[in-house]
């Protein structure tokens, strides 16, 4: 798929410009059809950014967050999303529906929390990792080939933990993918993904429509010319 991107010095530029483009964006979709869906990844950028967010005019009471993937752990582990979603959005009363990696029977949790989807997400914010992962479409996972469920769960464990995410299916539904990168070890990745190298997770990902906020660190030299050719 083509992705469109944007460009910038630092990551905490990358930030300001994600939180301001998600007020936006909810504003508009609120506007438009009466409340906005969006699903969310974890990450220590995407943090300050919902953190960010959370000091913008957004609808949040027209506002509904799903989780991207989680890691099957305890509530208030911290290795939870959901803990530093929260923590981000400290303040904020806005409606979160949690993946229910708690369940004792993963497999009916997963189409439970399928069911609970809207049939098309208003935007999907991502990540890219140095490996070329995106939510938990982790290398080499059977979790990849997954095409028939928009929610399901790794095999094995990744970094220590198995996790739950949503499917290629899932996102290609998505209205707007939101993609932060930041840091000059997600270059290779990026820059992979960017050219639809589909030997990465990343690089499999389809959308209606795709923005990639980078920092300068993540991009390289050549982020002029990306921004450029992609636009």
């Amino acid at each position: 798929m083509e992705h469109e991107i944007e460009v910038f010095a630092s990551s905490a530029e990358v930030t300001a410009a994600g939180a301001s483009l998600l007020a936006r964006w909810s504003r508009a979709a609120a506007a438009r059809q009466g409340e906005c869906s969006i699903a969310v990844s974890g990450g220590h950028t995407p943090l300050a950014m919902f953190a960010a967010l959370a000091e913008k005019d957004v609808p949040w009471d027209q506002v509904t967050l799903f989780q991207v993937d989680e890691r099957i752990a305890p509530a208030g582990d911290a290795d939870r999303n959901l803990t530093h979603l929260r923590s981000a959005l400290q303040g904020v009363v806005v409606t979160v529906v949690p993946m229910p990696v708690e369940a004792p029977d993963l497999e009916s949790a997963a189409l439970r929390y399928e069911q609970e989807l809207p049939h098309r997400l208003d935007i999907v914010h991502l990540g890219i990792g140095p490996d070329g992962h995106t939510a938990s479409l982790v290398p080499d996972d059977p979790v990849l080939q997954v095409t028939d469920r928009r929610v399901a769960l790794t095999e094995t464990a990744y970094q220590g933990r198995r996790r739950m995410t949503l499917t290629y299916p899932a996102l290609a539904r998505a209205s707007q993918l939101l993609w932060i990168v930041t840091g000059q070890d997600k270059r290779e990745a990026l820059a992979r993904m960017l050219k639809g190298d589909r030997d990465i997770p990343a690089g499999r990902v389809q959308g209606e429509r795709s923005l990639v906020l980078a920092d300068r660190a993540a991009v390289g030299s050549s982020g002029s010319r990306l921004a450029g050719a992609l636009r």
